[in-house]
């Protein structure tokens, strides 16, 4: 430490100690004057700006510490904490991996990794890192807590307290203990064990005065201990209060905390018949999603565009393309919650077909053969000639066959792969592609309803979400009347009314003889990961046709936007709310 700012430094802990953050900026700020070059002093600055809730100045003063001294893995660590509450989750994985090169294995920035891979919608890669952390540190508690996060987020609430149970000790931290105790408690609700929450829930109250960004997460377990032993009363009570305590969160609030509280709240009051009160936490939801998550419709429409004039059926059918006739990949596309998860469960259940998942590989191919994936790549792609197709192809289905060995087919059902069909065309003239349709109306309310993780900035406005299912349609039909490939459309009430035959019709395409197995999907162990995943663990049901009338005069705007696109029935929209 510079000999200036040890005496303004002192001040600045002594400051923090009691609680008085505009003292400890201001120590931090002489600091700083004093000795413009000591990476401490802007540390400090950034640590109380932190504490006073602005993190942009927060991110710019962590910056100037690591200017002046690049190595400072916590430095890094803390500037990727200040981007993410910005909203810059790229930036955020970035500066966490620079942490690590200069301090490989440092938990944190593995912890906080793994959290924002979890919430860009890299869930596996998360998981292997927390794993791969826990074993060789297996004391440390925060990639513990994110592992369990993770597993509750896919409702594996049985492997998270396992998790927590396995771990050497409690941590002495008493922040860290209070996310112990909070993350156990909605593990063991999800594990059907309601009987021992009341305990640490009481341990986690006799830890002092609970923290305001805490106190909506408390009461949402309070919200499902309600319920689990029938007090719907409490439970009401509980989520009202639950829905004050988010208004008071205040700036050190995780921000994902702050939007799954919306959406919690939301999930209750839908259960409970509440539409109005369960959209309006979805709106909150959205609104806070909004910034971080930018949607341009004239981008998207560039693309599509481009890909309707680029990838026409003259190039697709008469240009070069590979040589290859592999008939393992089996694409099934379509928009979020249209009913893709539900036919690749069907479809895997086959005992000559594997479930891959939702694979990024084809979203790879495109960016690397195009050069991004935005209008320019898709005339880079189509400008391609067969051997960089040939290439690309080899190196896509030794990865795809490495997967499954021994299946005839391989099945691929990320929904968002309907934008890169022209190149399935182009290097797997073997593949099979599957559309999954449902009301749009449907599926516009399931998307508004769920957190999806990764990048869907077009479903935080209702009109937005209404075009762009509006130009995923416009967009298919194109790649239905250009592809080489086969497409077979699928609506989701066709599994509801004639299960037997659309399962007939399914098979055939893919090449598959029948197989008893595909009827009794629900039975299959197989990991799912999508939100779908309640849904496709029981029979087929008609629960999920028809949803959106009960959100008739909420879902305005988007069925508006329908309308206009011709996507619905010649009548007229309901009346009601028009905000987008």
């Amino acid at each position: 430490m510079d000999q200036p700012t040890a005496a303004p430094l002192r001040r600045y802990g002594a400051a923090r100690e009691r609680g008085d953050l505009t003292g400890a900026l201001r120590a931090a700020s002489d600091a700083c004057h004093a000795a413009p070059t000591d990476p401490a002093a802007h540390y400090a600055y950034g640590e109380a700006w932190t504490a006073l809730g602005n993190h942009a100045n927060a991110a710019r003063a962590f910056a100037e510490a690591i200017r002046l001294n690049p190595g400072w893995a916590d430095a890094w660590i803390n500037l990727g904490l200040a981007r993410y509450r910005e909203g810059d989750i790229a930036d955020a994985k970035l500066a966490m991996r620079q942490a690590l090169t200069r301090a490989p294995g440092h938990a944190a920035a593995l912890a906080n990794l793994a959290a924002f891979m979890r919430i860009s919608g890299e869930s596996e890669a998360a998981e292997h890192i927390l794993r791969t952390a826990i074993d060789q540190q297996p004391a440390q508690a925060a990639a513990r807590l994110n592992l369990a996060a993770e597993m509750l987020q896919e409702e594996r609430g049985a492997e998270a307290v396992a998790l927590l149970d396995a771990a050497p000790a409690l941590p002495d931290d008493p922040a860290a203990r209070r996310h112990w105790l909070l993350t156990r408690a909605l593990a063991l609700l999800q594990a059907g064990r309601a009987a021992d929450v009341p305990p640490v829930l009481r341990d986690f109250v006799a830890l002092g005065p609970i923290p305001p960004e805490l106190a909506p997460l408390l009461l949402w377990r309070y919200v499902l201990l309600a319920q689990a032993t029938g007090d719907t009363a409490a439970a009401a009570r509980a989520a009202d209060a639950m829905a004050r305590a988010l208004d008071r969160m205040g700036p050190n609030a995780v921000p994902e905390h702050r939007i799954m509280g919306h959406y919690d709240l939301a999930k209750f009051w839908s259960g409970h018949g509440q539409s109005a009160a369960a959209f309006h936490h979805w709106r909150q939801g959205h609104a806070l999603l909004r910034p971080t998550q930018p949607f341009s419709r004239d981008a998207h429409r560039a693309f599509i565009d481009a890909c309707i004039t680029r990838l026409d059926r003259a190039r697709l059918h008469d240009g070069p393309r590979a040589a290859n006739t592999d008939s393992a990949p089996v694409f099934i596309v379509g928009m979020p919650r249209s009913g893709t998860t539900l036919c690749e469960q069907i479809l895997g259940a086959h005992p000559s077909a594997h479930g891959a998942g939702e694979r990024a590989a084809l979203g790879q191919a495109f960016a690397t053969l195009g050069g991004g994936t935005d209008a320019e790549a898709v005339a880079r792609l189509a400008a391609l000639q067969a051997v960089a197709l040939d290439r690309a192809a080899d190196a896509y289905l030794a990865d795809l066959h490495a997967l499954a060995p021994q299946a005839d087919r391989v099945i691929d059902k990320l929904p968002g792969n309907y934008r890169y069909l022209g190149l399935v065309g182009l290097m797997l003239p073997g593949a099979r592609i599957i559309h999954c349709v449902r009301d749009p109306r449907d599926i516009g309310l399931s998307i508004f309803t769920f957190r999806f993780h990764g990048d869907h900035g077009y479903a935080h406005d209702l009109r937005d979400l209404g075009w762009t299912i509006a130009q995923q349609e416009r967009l298919m039909t194109h790649w239905k009347a250009a592809l080489p490939n086969p497409v077979l459309t699928v609506a989701l009430s066709d599994w509801v009314t004639e299960f037997d035959t659309t399962l007939a019709r399914v098979l055939a395409h893919v090449g598959l003889p029948h197989a008893t197995a595909c009827e009794r999907f629900y039975e299959q162990e197989s990991r799912v990961r999508t939100v779908s995943r309640a849904q496709v663990r029981q029979p087929v049901n008609a629960r999920g046709l028809g949803r959106w009338r009960t959100y008739a005069e909420q879902l305005g705007p988007l069925i508006e936007e329908l309308h206009e696109a011709g996507m619905l029935p010649d009548e007229p929209p309901p009346d009601g709310d028009r905000a987008g």
